[in-house]
């Protein structure tokens, strides 16, 4: 028969499991999270992408140190070092067009001339045919060059650096306003001044070829920002260090279009004998490139935003000119009138496609310097 301290004993709970538990601690943390995260360590082909997610999922710095890092990048190879090795892949360096392929880069390089191409074979032909074909043929000719440039644009923009891996959205509707206002809106600007619309309008054409031979150039500012942000993606130690050391790229990039595209706006308009400043085709140009620069990065939204927000200062110039013909309702046009005064019809384009390039530009160097936007899907 067993005594009462016996069988309390054999209930009792162990004294040195309860010690032992109690000097354990804490669970490991970077064992949690990497539980949290499983499904991005184990599609990860290296640290750095592990290191992007993180971020992308708020972690800093700062917060690394809960998980004893001193920096996301150290975390992060942990976190890499970490995955059983049948589930890792062979890392692949550099971004998607940032390898030694000679003939990949020459196609995408092909396929950005060809939408200046086919405007300047347009307005090529046009210009040797001018008092030979009628205006019923050459309107046939002009439709049939701008469906050439687009189905050209359509195929520059599906590979290279200016593809965008989720699509661009209504960016496309937006940017063919500014494009058809870049043309025709400043004549039409003017006509709405004057008591009309009166009819039939001219356009300006110089501004569409300039901005269609700018696509190559622009391909190739968005391919070296890619590679030399890669390369301080994978030479820094912070993401700090990283945000820090890519807003420089950015602007260059920015700058080096803008010095590519200027000179090519003033060809086109001397070419075409036009008379305009190059101003608002430039402001214009710098919003298309900054707008795909983020598309191309994952980051759609922000460029369609400010192109919609460009496109509602365009039409709001001639419809509050329309809308003071009413009466008690003459202020209206007050703002547009004095900004013509100021700068001609080309002061409205230039404004608004100016604003919405500066805005999305800081935006860009916010979104961009995020080690998230240079990881590859």
């Amino acid at each position: 028969m067993p005594r009462p301290d016996d069988q309390a004993t054999a209930t009792a709970p162990p004294a040195p499991a309860a010690s032992t538990a109690a000097r354990r601690g804490p669970a490991d943390p970077v064992k949690s999270l990497m539980h949290d995260h499983r499904d991005l360590c184990e599609r990860a082909v290296d640290p750095l992408e592990i290191a992007a997610g993180l971020e992308a999922h708020g972690l800093t710095d700062r917060t690394a140190a809960r998980y004893r890092h001193r920096d996301v990048f150290s975390l992060a190879e942990e976190l890499y070092a970490r995955i059983p090795p049948r589930t890792k892949e062979p890392a692949v360096s550099g971004p998607p067009d940032a390898g030694p392929d000679t003939e990949a880069r020459a196609l995408w390089t092909l396929l950005a001339l060809l939408p200046g191409a086919a405007c300047l074979a347009t307005a090529g032909v046009l210009r040797l045919t001018e008092g030979v074909l009628g205006g019923g043929t050459r309107a046939l000719v002009t439709v049939a060059g701008a469906l050439l440039a687009c189905l050209a644009l359509r195929l520059c923009l599906s590979r290279g650096p200016l593809r965008a891996p989720e699509g661009a959205g209504r960016a496309g509707m937006y940017g063919c306003w500014l494009l058809s206002y870049a043309v025709y809106g400043e004549e039409l600007l003017a006509q709405v001044m004057t008591g009309g619309p009166d009819g039939p309008w001219d356009g300006t054409p110089a501004p569409l070829l300039g901005l269609a031979a700018a696509i190559a150039p622009a391909a190739w500012c968005a391919h070296l920002f890619a590679v030399h942000a890669h390369r301080k993606l994978t030479g820094s130690r912070a993401l700090e260090e990283f945000g820090a050391g890519v807003r420089p790229l950015l602007l260059a990039a920015v700058a080096l279009f803008l010095a590519a595209l200027l000179p090519l706006l003033y060809l086109a308009d001397l070419g075409l004998d036009g008379n305009g400043t190059p101003t608002a085709a430039a402001a214009l140009g710098v919003l298309f490139f900054v707008a795909r620069l983020l598309a191309a990065h994952g980051l759609p939204e922000p460029g369609t935003v400010a192109l919609a927000a460009a496109c509602a200062v365009e039409a709001a110039a001639p419809a509050l000119v329309l809308s003071s013909r009413l009466p008690g309702l003459e202020p209206l046009a007050q703002p547009v009138n004095a900004l013509v005064s100021a700068g001609g019809t080309g002061a409205v384009p230039a404004l608004a496609c100016g604003a919405a390039a500066l805005g999305l530009l800081l935006h860009a160097s916010l979104a961009l310097s995020r080690a998230s936007a240079h990881t590859r899907t």
